[in-house]
């Protein structure tokens, strides 16, 4: 197995595919990076050699945040928004949906499961 920015590449999927399990390249930008280094996209990662390796290694690390790069800057921004008090900041840290989506009845991705509030007692009488 190849390794590119510390993260294991699949030997058996092609290159354009396998190179989207870095952090930071989806399909878009792994056809980007094989056309400006000059590889084939259909070839498979154990075809490559390792120059080719280092070159899309190099071409990644000058071109495109990816991995440890990327999530830092990530981490920064939301804890800008975070600093300054912000609307967004301000969902991010009471862990709700930050973009608009309700959330009176979804949102459990970002809330969690729901917790149970005591049902009510019916109280039966008889006449």
């Amino acid at each position: 197995m190849a390794r590119l920015l510390g993260v294991d590449i699949p030997d058996n999927k092609k290159i354009k595919i396998a190179l989207t399990r870095i952090y930071g390249v989806g399909r878009t930008k792994a056809l980007e990076v094989l056309e400006n280094v000059g590889i084939d996209p259909e070839m498979r990662a154990s075809e490559l050699t390792p120059t080719q390796l280092k070159q899309i290694q190099k071409y990644i690390e000058d071109n495109i945040p990816a991995e440890g790069q990327l999530r830092q800057q990530i981490f920064r921004n939301i804890k800008r928004l975070k600093d300054i008090n912000a609307y967004r900041g301000r969902r991010h840290r009471i862990g709700l949906p930050v973009r608009g989506q309700r959330t009176r009845v979804n949102a459990r991705t970002r809330k969690g499961r729901a917790i149970a509030v005591g049902g009510l007692k019916v109280k039966i009488t008889k006449k």
